[in-house]
């Protein structure tokens, strides 16, 4: 009897050349580095050099998390990649009411120039690549970032790294969004055309399907609704009267890797060459890098258990080596503790040493993709780029994918999918290791990382001090341009820029934003 794949396709016991029959090599596959992509986007991948390391970090304050990216750089990370706290990731402060018990808990809390300073504090921002998991205020958290590299002596085209800037998928899968679609789509454009100024090596989005498959999509399901995604942002971006071959090299994305390598693979590939024709077919991009889907990998938070933990080990390096072996630009290893906690200094180091492995240890970076024409893989290739196209169809006749987001579509289909993988898991049809099956009755207590509570308290007492140091009349000059920007439409990001300078805060700046443009309540329709 056939096991059905995470996307619901069939996989058969043994796959051979009538598998791939009327496939066609040369349209489908072609060679690495070259159109569709579906064999990588460089064509020496890992040959001449490893992906890059990222690990991603941040809690309590900003000293703290300082300290734990100094201990990442001395341990081998190439890339940081940083986590923000709730209140920050939505506009909030950290003396706001509705930031209070949130502040530092699930990343760092960052309020204004003065929390992005001592971030990196010590880190030559020339010498590391950044990436910032941030959404709906990712033009502030970049600006502030900026702001500090000048401090440091660094130009803004030295700057490489990504923010992520996908908000589209917080109203399918997260939740974190301040405004409404169509003002939250107009600031993404502006940070576009902000960065094609002004951060000429900087990745301006990432557009994300991580998120989707931790609220429960299935692989076909985190590619077509991230490949949606990523139309509307490039239709926005046209709309602004940008060149599809000056933005579109600057974008990336971001998926999941799950303990189905195989899968997982192929999905890699399928998006890739799904991409490739989309970029060229419906939007006449002719560069080649226009064409790339680049993108980073983290590894399945949502399959790390807080049952028997120190399994997540084997866990998180099988979805490594599944990212690998799809063609990660990036990656991500997850901390066996995650499930509990905080990762601890020795569970974040262990992750890293994971990808370390991989690429020092095995012979994976000796030849480019390794699974070219495996009769398995290029047939579930082919079947999870049908299924996704599908779904695609599905979104455009909706009329695209911010009018499917406003009729619930993507969000229903994905919590359809969520409610079968429990289902199956409740029934013990789906094996997790030490939660349905081979469970220890004796399991050794682990003890978790744990922020001090007492830090909100630290940190709200640094926003008073910084309102009392700072030259009030000029936020509040500032925060007045902004908001005249925002009702016109000049580029929010240089008024932005200065109220920043001047010390405004995170929630000052968004509140100001949220005066002209409101707040987003969702809508439950399907």
């Amino acid at each position: 009897m056939a096991r059905e794949s995470e996307s619901g396709l069939p996989i058969e016991p043994v796959y051979g050349p009538e598998s791939l029959a009327g496939w066609d090599p040369a349209g489908q596959l072609g060679e690495p580095g070259a159109y569709p992509f579906t064999r990588g986007v460089y064509p020496a991948m890992y040959t001449r050099r490893p992906w890059t390391m990222r690990q991603y970090a941040g809690f309590g304050t900003a000293a703290e998390s300082n300290a734990r990216y100094r201990q990442l750089i001395e341990h081998g990370t190439t890339g940081l990649s940083v986590a923000f706290d709730l209140p920050t990731q939505m506009g909030h402060d950290s003396d706001a009411p509705l930031a209070a018990g949130e502040v530092g808990k699930v990343g760092v809390a960052v309020d204004s120039l003065d929390d992005m300073r001592t971030l990196f504090d010590g880190i030559p921002l020339d010498r590391v690549s950044t990436s910032m998991t941030i959404n709906a205020p990712a033009a502030l958290l970049l600006l502030l970032y900026q702001l500090v590299a000048e401090e440091q002596g660094v130009s803004a085209a030295q700057l490489t790294g990504t923010v992520q800037n996908d908000v589209l998928k917080e109203y399918i899968a997260r939740g974190t969004y301040i405004f409404p679609p169509a003002p939250s789509l107009r600031l993404t454009s502006d940070l576009f055309r902000y960065c094609g100024a002004e951060l000429p090596k900087w990745n301006t989005i990432s557009i994300s399907g991580y998120h989707m498959a931790e609220a429960g999509a299935s692989p076909a399901q985190e590619i077509a609704f991230t490949l949606a995604d990523g139309i509307a942002y490039v239709r926005t971006a046209l709309a602004a009267g940008m060149d599809v071959d000056a933005f579109a090299p600057r974008l990336s994305f971001f998926f999941v890797a799950r303990t189905t390598l195989l899968e997982e693979v192929a999905k890699f590939r399928a998006a890739r060459r799904m991409w490739a024709r989309v970029m060229r077919e419906e939007f006449g991009a002719r560069e080649p890098k226009s064409l790339m889907l680049r993108f980073h990998t983290q590894t399945a938070g949502v399959q790390l258990t807080a049952q028997q933990p120190e399994v997540n080990l084997v866990r998180v390096a099988v979805q490594g080596l599944g990212a690998v072996l799809g063609g990660t630009q990036s990656l991500h290893t997850n901390a066996f503790d995650e499930a509990l906690a905080l990762p601890t200094d020795r569970s974040a180091r262990l992750a890293l040493r994971t990808q370390q492995v991989l690429a020092y240890e095995t012979d994976v970076t000796a030849t480019v993709d390794p699974f070219a024409g495996s009769y398995v893989v290029e047939r579930m290739t082919d079947e999870v780029e049908a299924a996704a196209l599908h779904l695609m169809e599905r979104v455009e006749e909706l009329g695209g994918a911010v009018a499917a987001i406003e009729q619930g579509f993507q969000k229903g289909e994905i919590e359809r999918n969520a409610y079968r993988i429990a289902r199956e898991t409740e029934a013990g049809e789906r094996v997790v290791v030490g939660v349905n099956r081979f469970v220890s009755d004796a399991e050794e207590r682990y003890e978790p990382l744990r922020v001090d509570p007492a830090l909100e308290d630290r940190q709200v007492r640094r926003l008073a001090e910084l309102r009392a140091s700072r030259d009030g009349a000029a936020v509040d000059s500032a925060l007045a341009a902004l908001r005249e920007a925002a009702a016109g439409d000049a580029n929010t990001l240089y008024p932005m820029k200065e109220a920043l300078r001047a010390r405004a805060t995170v929630g000052e700046v968004c509140g100001a934003l949220r005066e002209v443009w409101g707040a987003y309540e969702p809508t439950e329709r399907f």
